[in-house]
């Protein structure tokens, strides 16, 4: 779901069309067995994850138009080479960045189309709008500094084999960087952006129902996420469809744990070949089922989840700190004993 579309011979073409018809009317099944063409190494073609063209408010008041850049663009130089690099770090995470990554996730699993995705977070736009002041650590942000906010959170650094995110200065975030601004080529800056984020969408009046959401999940979601939540891995016993929740999944510290802000992305983005198909009450009944199923610990969790959920979560869409089926949801779950990688002393 994060690459561009690629001409073909004319039979190729008629081939492309085909499967576009099956997965128009199939969904999610065929969404299912396009899994190893491989869900976040930005393998699946633009038409599949409705790649558009961004519409802007410039400062005089007309429209413009933004598209970020194809791969094709990236020079071969060697600010092209920490493109290729930083792109290769976005939608691979797990191995690109292994020793900062303590789950099964890669960035592009929530910023699809390699990050290019509206209504995904696309980096594109990310990208101008950083410096920012942000309410989660009550500072202004650099772009550097809210990408070591995902390690620690969306990526679970704290479990992985380095047990934290990489430093400051590191050659990760160079490289991320240079993905990023390369993506906001040409983009508007200074002037309001449309899709930036993951979009809003509005609580229902009535709230929303886990029972309904299990529903939503298991008729729209389990086909490529599994039945329990659990993703999908190829051969290789790699993600091609990423967890939603237990121990290879986002930490409680991570906003797609916000049940707005999960809602706003399923809503925009999701069922992966159908975005928009859901309404919002779907969207928000789904959003919160998986809010009430168990994830890693928040890691600035110092003493109780109660203590954790007054600091960090206060005012917060979330069933956090809840008690839900006899259960305290927040306490953590599935985390793997990070392996000791020191090596042996001498003589020994």
């Amino acid at each position: 779901m994060q690459s561009d579309d690629r001409s073909g011979p004319t039979h190729a073409a008629r081939g492309g069309m085909a499967r576009k018809i099956i997965i128009a009317a199939g969904g999610g099944i065929a969404l299912a067995a396009l899994g190893t063409v491989t869900y976040e190494l930005g393998l699946l073609p633009a038409w599949l994850v409705g790649e558009r063209v961004i519409e802007t408010a410039a400062e005089d008041g007309k429209n413009e138009n933004f598209r970020p850049p194809s791969d094709d663009d990236i020079p071969n130089d060697e600010f092209g080479a920490a493109v290729r690099r930083g792109r290769e770090i976005f939608t691979n995470t797990g191995t690109a960045a292994a020793a900062h990554v303590g789950n099964g996730l890669s960035c592009s699993n929530c910023h699809l189309n390699a990050g290019r995705q509206p209504l995904s977070a696309p980096m594109w736009a990310a990208w101008v709008t950083y410096p920012k002041y942000r309410s989660k650590n009550k500072q202004i942000n650099t772009m550097e500094d809210r990408v070591m906010g995902c390690f620690n959170y969306s990526m679970n650094a704290p479990a992985s084999t380095s047990g934290k995110a990489p430093p400051h200065g590191d050659d990760i975030y160079r490289d991320l960087e240079s993905y990023f601004y390369w993506l906001a080529t040409g983009a508007p800056t200074n002037t309001k952006v449309e899709g930036v984020g993951f979009g809003s969408v509005k609580k229902p009046a009535g709230g929303y129902d886990l029972v309904r959401g299990g529903q939503v999940f298991a008729e729209n979601c389990a086909v490529c996420h599994g039945p329990d939540g659990q993703g999908q891995k190829d051969i290789n016993g790699r993600y091609t469809f990423p967890p939603l929740w237990g121990g290879d999944s986002y930490n409680w510290g991570a906003g797609m744990a916000r049940i707005d802000t999960a809602a706003a992305f399923i809503k925009h983005n999701m069922p992966l070949s159908q975005p928009g198909k859901l309404s919002d009450q779907d969207a928000w009944d789904v959003a919160a089922f998986l809010d009430s199923h168990e994830r890693p610990k928040d890691p600035r969790q110092k003493g109780s989840v109660e203590d954790n959920r007054k600091a960090n979560h206060d005012g917060d869409e979330t069933l956090y700190g809840q008690i839900i089926d006899g259960k305290l949801i927040g306490v953590g779950v599935g985390v793997a004993q990070v392996p000791d990688l020191t090596p042996p002393a001498a003589g020994q």
